[in-house]
């Protein structure tokens, strides 16, 4: 079996545990930095060691602004304006459960979009699996609703607007990435992706916050497996199937998220796991399967698949 083909099966499920994480993360960074401060020294980070990377594997770079620009562009709306967006929406007080709720429809908007913008065609059961899957997550963050008070959530209208702005983006990222920036090294890619995002949330941290950015062995400890888990491991991830594959089904991965952090959080912090999320996290696997299954004839395609009769390079 070739690399890239164990890649393929092992990346979904890399992806899906480094992911999550990220929630754990961003809880632990909000004691101690400010979020979009938080979010441009990881990317700054990030940048500088993905492009030691690539000079040491002697990576092609673009030399064109034609060639350069639209990775750019995808870093604003996968990173910057998503991150950042989400970040900061969690640091003004929105419940983590409504932030969650945003992120599970994300993938029920990929999928809505995908054959307008893409031409990915959704069968029934793929759709099924999506709605499945979406059912799924929202009786495992279901108790993060408990005490959230209405009134108190509408204060934050504002806020929640931000959240939803960073779910538009990062669908649209994701189609972008599909379209435009088909090609090139993964790990140069990249770094141009975060010197985008630094475009985005660097100049709101220095407008919008006080810059608090405590040092200590907890914040380091975050910061670290921010930039090498979250951001070189796990967006290389998402890259690779974003190109290797469907975006509506590569999304539905994101369905996974919410349970996974749940059950990381249970491990991690103790917080409470009812059977009624661990019912839900098993509905959430099930909806997954289904949007992923290969349609009849067809060869697998999450990530990767060419039709059958047709040889794969």
């Amino acid at each position: 079996m070739s690399f890239r083909r164990v890649l393929l099966v092992v990346a979904p499920p890399l992806f899906v545990l480094i992911w999550a994480t990220g929630w754990i993360v961003a809880k632990e960074a909000a004691f101690h930095a400010d979020p979009l401060l938080f979010l441009s020294v990881r990317f700054a980070c990030a940048t500088v060691a993905l492009a030691l990377l690539a000079l040491a594997l002697g990576a092609t770079w673009p030399r064109t602004g034609a060639a350069i620009g639209p990775i750019l562009v995808s870093g604003v709306l996968l990173h910057g304006l998503y991150l950042g967006g989400v970040w900061w929406a969690i640091g003004q007080g929105l419940p983590a459960g409504i932030s969650a709720l945003l992120a599970a429809l994300q993938p029920l908007f990929t999928a809505a979009l995908a054959f307008r913008l893409t031409g990915e065609r959704l069968s029934p059961v793929r759709w099924t699996g999506v709605l499945v899957g979406l059912a799924g997550v929202l009786i495992v963050i279901a108790p993060k609703f408990a005490g959230i008070d209405p009134g108190a959530l509408a204060a934050l209208a504002g806020v929640l607007a931000v959240n939803v702005v960073a779910m538009v983006a990062v669908t649209a990222g994701s189609f972008y990435q599909k379209k435009k920036v088909a090609t090139g090294d993964l790990v140069v890619v990249t770094v141009w992706q975060y010197v985008g995002a630094l475009m985005v949330t660097l100049p709101l941290a220095l407008i919008l916050e006080p810059l608090r950015f405590e040092i200590n062995a907890r914040s380091l400890g975050a910061l670290a497996w921010s930039v090498v888990a979250l951001s070189m491991l796990g967006i290389s991830m998402m890259l690779f199937l974003i190109r290797e594959g469907s975006v509506a089904r590569v999304s539905t991965l994101n369905f996974l998220v919410p349970p996974v952090a749940a059950i990381i959080a249970y491990l991690m912090f103790s917080e409470t796991l009812t059977p009624v999320q661990v019912a839900g996290m098993v509905v959430t696997a099930v909806g997954v399967f289904l949007a992923n299954r290969p349609d009849p004839g067809v060869a697998r395609d999450l990530p990767g698949g060419s039709p059958r009769g047709k040889a794969t390079p």
